[in-house]
């Protein structure tokens, strides 16, 4: 006589495979196989390349200003391996809140300012494209 899964079984089993897929998916989004040391950092403003920076070779935090068109001012600071926007002039400093960033993929963005500041491989020669 066979035995028939009855309908907590079916679903904990479910749910414990929904579980290893949501962890797996977290795991591989969270700690990328490789590190963000070989990045250039690629400074957009308003649709437009500003500068194309590598992050490593930086002993000391290295700080500089963007002012915008419109008199909006993000003061950026490169660290080894990293960027991140230390202050903005934008009313709700999003993108200062973000922290800085060090390996390709999310980047950090001032939507007042039109200011975003993207990662990508140093070997890398692909830009991708921004909206205006």
């Amino acid at each position: 006589m066979k035995k028939r899964w009855n309908h907590k079984t079916a679903t904990a089993l479910i749910t414990l495979i929904l579980c290893l897929i949501l962890g797996i998916s977290l795991t591989a989004i969270l700690y990328p196989s490789s590190g963000g040391t070989d990045c250039v950092a690629d400074i957009y403003q308003e649709g437009e390349l500003l500068a194309s920076l590598p992050l490593d070779g930086f002993d000391a935090p290295y700080r500089f200003t963007v002012t915008g068109t419109n008199g909006c001012v993000n003061e950026l600071e490169i660290r080894s391996g990293s960027i991140g926007m230390v202050s903005a002039d934008c009313p709700d400093k999003l993108c200062v809140h973000q922290g800085f960033i060090d390996r390709p993929g999310l980047p950090i963005v001032c939507l007042p300012n039109r200011l975003v500041i993207q990662l990508r491989k140093a070997d890398s020669e692909e830009i991708d494209v921004i909206a205006r």
